[in-house]
């Protein structure tokens, strides 16, 4: 049953959805356009607003679902760490794109609501904070994920907050800023776009 939930995680974290969003709002390969990501950023600025919602709501989703599902069969905490880490790899690397998706942002922050909804709004206060100060979407991804061990080792004598938990704050944090490492070059060179810039 372990494996088979592992097995799930990946598959909902694979689930395409701004690769669809482009398909049916335009007909057109996401993965072809701007940063070739299928994330909701991606999605907002080559495909519009609403479709960018809905990508943004359906990644949080798989990500909260697949800790859920977890839970659900009492996984122990570690377990819910490898499903949520599986979901991440689904969504970063999806089997039906040929391992090329999203850069974990938002599947990211649906698995820390499910393992600690206060870790997983307190992480997501800090990336509305930067968003709406500097207007750069991966700036405030980035700062999100280098918030989110901090905060969750903060949080670690809340008896809901495990070591396995604090593993994968480190590994999720990892793993979005080095999808990030061309964003952060362009950062540094001050030449990332702004919400609202192509």
């Amino acid at each position: 049953m372990n494996l088979l939930v592992l097995f799930l995680g990946y598959l909902f974290g694979s689930l395409p959805s701004g690769y669809l969003a482009g398909r049916i709002a335009k007909g057109v390969d996401i993965r072809s356009l701007g940063s070739g990501s299928t994330g909701a950023t991606n999605v907002l600025r080559h495909i519009g607003k609403r479709a960018a919602i809905t990508v943004f709501l359906l990644d949080v989703f798989k990500g909260v679902l697949s800790i859920l599902l977890a839970k659900y069969f009492l996984l122990n905490d570690a377990w819910q760490v490898s499903v949520g880490l599986a979901t991440l790899i689904g969504h970063i690397w999806p089997v039906w794109l040929n391992w090329h998706g999203g850069k974990a942002v938002a599947t990211g922050l649906g698995i820390f609501l499910g393992l600690s909804w206060e870790v997983g709004l307190a992480t997501f206060g800090c990336f509305l904070l930067v968003i709406s100060i500097f207007r750069i979407v991966s700036l405030a991804s980035v700062s999100a994920a280098f918030a989110l061990p901090l905060i969750m080792f903060l949080s670690f004598n809340n008896s809901s907050i495990s070591l396995p938990y604090l593993v994968i704050s480190l590994l999720a944090m990892t793993l979005v800023i080095w999808r990030h490492r061309e964003n952060i070059i362009r950062l540094i060179k001050g030449k990332e776009p702004k919400l609202g810039q192509k």
